[in-house]
C-alpha cells in the first residue's frame, strides 16, 4: 500500500510553534484546546502566514520531537513493505531541512513532497491512505477514492462523525485501528 503522511501535527506536536509564533510576533495567545474551525479566527491570513513561516525555519523544523511512537509505527509499516511518501504543506525552501529532520529522527520513507496541493499530488502518485489533520486534506483523500486517517486534534473534530476517517487519539492507537487494513 501507498501512505502518504503528512508533518505538521501528524508527525510532530506543531501547535506549540505555531502558539509561540503567534505570541512572540502578534501578542497573540491561541490556545490548543479553542482551535475549532467554527471558532473566531485570532490571525489573519498574513499574520498566519508569518508564523506558519516562523514555525518552518530550519531551526524549527529541527528541534520537533516526533510525537511518541511515530517513527516506530512508520518503519514498522515501511519494513512491512508498505511505500511511505511525506507529504506536507511547508515551502520548498524547507525540503532540505525537512528532508534532513526526518533522517535525524530516523523516519524510513520512499519519498519526500511539499508543496501547496497535497491532494492533487497524492492522487498523481497513487497514494492508498493519507494520514493528515487536515479537515480539507481528508476529505480531498475520501472524494479521490483514498482512505483517511488523523490524530485527534479540535480543528479536526467536525471529522468525528464521518466513519469513513480512521481518527486516533495517538500513534499507538492509530496503529491499531489501521492493523486491519495495513496488516502487520
Amino acid at each position: 500500500m501507498r501512505i502518504g503522511i503528512d508533518i505538521d501535527s501528524t508527525l510532530h506536536d506543531h501547535w506549540p510553534l505555531m502558539a509561540a509564533a503567534a505570541r512572540r510576533r502578534f501578542g497573540v495567545e491561541l490556545p490548543y484546546e479553542e482551535q475549532f474551525p467554527w471558532a473566531e479566527r485570532r490571525l489573519d491570513d498574513e499574520q498566519l502566514r508569518v508564523c506558519i513561516e516562523d514555525t518552518h525555519s530550519d531551526a524549527a523544523i529541527a528541534g520537533a520531537r516526533p510525537y511518541p511512537h511515530a517513527v516506530e509505527t512508520v518503519n514498522g509499516w515501511y519494513d512491512a513493505g508498505h511505500h511511505i511518501h511525506v507529504t506536507s504543506h511547508r515551502a520548498e525552501r524547507s525540503v532540505t531541512a525537512t528532508r534532513r529532520w526526518l533522517h535525524d529522527i530516523g523516519l524510513r520513507h520512499h519519498d519526500l513532497w511539499c508543496g501547496l496541493d497535497k491532494v492533487a499530488h497524492c492522487r498523481a502518485i497513487g497514494i492508498d491512505l493519507l494520514v493528515d489533520d487536515s479537515p480539507p486534506n481528508l476529505r480531498g483523500a475520501l472524494a479521490a477514492g483514498m482512505l483517511a486517517a488523523t490524530l485527534r486534534h479540535p480543528w479536526n473534530e467536525d471529522l468525528r462523525d464521518d466513519p469513513r476517517v480512521v481518527r486516533a487519539a495517538d500513534w499507538r492507537e492509530l496503529a491499531r485501528l489501521l492493523e486491519p487494513v495495513l496488516g502487520r
